[in-house]
């Protein structure tokens, strides 16, 4: 099985400087299909948008030939931590992800992205787990009622210090034990943790669900050949494994992308194109 163009999503990553729409335009020029929104003011705030707000989003998407899959609140920058031994910000954070679901019902989107959190570096680390599992449990029981597949994804270690790796992942997607989460596939995150795809799949099977292509060396979010990654491996692996979902090219790893993010989401396109090319006959 070979990937198709049409799997890569077009997203806001690097362009929380420009104007929501101008990432619409791009997208629908550069003959993307479907969406991965990443929640971050000016363009969707979580804590602040609205439901017809949500709507409004929908159908300047559609008015473009777009539809919305997957939507990325913040979680990393942000004061949100699943696995917070604060009791308030904890209770927060599942408030925010609750709400994110909702709001993934309004945009039409059937997927919302977590990550797991972090405990405190000098607590026990299973204290920490069992909050972080415990708070995806309540955040994907909730998204069930309202039609909306969950994935969650492995974080580096100075991101977080519960899931790091394909096992760790699985491990907790196992203890969760809901039917409509599922993991994603972050070729930073899996290649600073000495993963490969085979690895991924190996674990996870068909739960593989998401996937962020980004290149690296290997941490960053850089755009294709801006790292050291393999990525023409990847996504021909990928292939192999008879991966269906979505992939998405998760650029702000570079502070210049947000200056004119379009050259690098084209260099991406064009790094898939020519992975995707049957290698010329002699």
């Amino acid at each position: 099985m070979t990937l198709s163009l049409t799997q890569f999503t077009g997203s806001n990553f690097a362009y929380q400087h420009l104007p929501f729409d101008r990432f619409l335009d791009d997208a629908a020029e550069l003959g993307r299909e479907h969406l991965e929104l990443w929640g971050i003011a000016p363009h969707l705030h979580v804590p602040q948008i609205g439901d017809a707000e949500a709507r409004a989003i929908r159908r300047r998407a559609e008015t473009r030939g777009l539809a919305i899959r997957c939507l990325t609140p913040e979680q990393v920058m942000y004061p949100v931590n699943l696995a917070s031994p604060v009791t308030w910000l904890r209770a927060r954070s599942v408030a925010l992800f609750r709400r994110a679901a909702e709001l993934c019902a309004e945009l039409g989107a059937g997927m919302l992205l977590l990550t797991p959190g972090r405990g405190f570096e000098d607590e026990p680390v299973e204290a920490a787990r069992r909050r972080s599992v415990d708070a995806v449990g309540e955040i994907t029981a909730y998204a069930a009622t309202l039609g909306v597949t969950c994935v969650l994804e492995a974080l580096q270690r100075v991101e977080s210090n519960l899931v790091n790796d394909s096992r760790a992942l699985a491990a907790m997607i196992d203890e969760v034990g809901a039917p409509n989460l599922g993991a994603v596939l972050d070729t930073v995150a899996m290649a600073v943790a000495g993963d490969s795809v085979d690895d991924y799949f190996d674990a996870l099977g068909d739960r593989v669900r998401h996937v962020h292509l980004i290149d690296g060396r290997p941490a960053g979010h850089l755009a294709w050949g801006d790292g050291s990654l393999p990525l023409a491996s990847y996504v021909e692996s990928l292939g192999r494994r008879g991966y269906t979902g979505h992939l998405t090219f998760e650029l702000f790893g570079d502070g210049t992308y947000a200056f004119e993010p379009r050259p690098a989401v084209e260099r991406c396109l064009t790094g898939v194109r020519a992975a995707l090319s049957p290698p010329a006959r002699p």
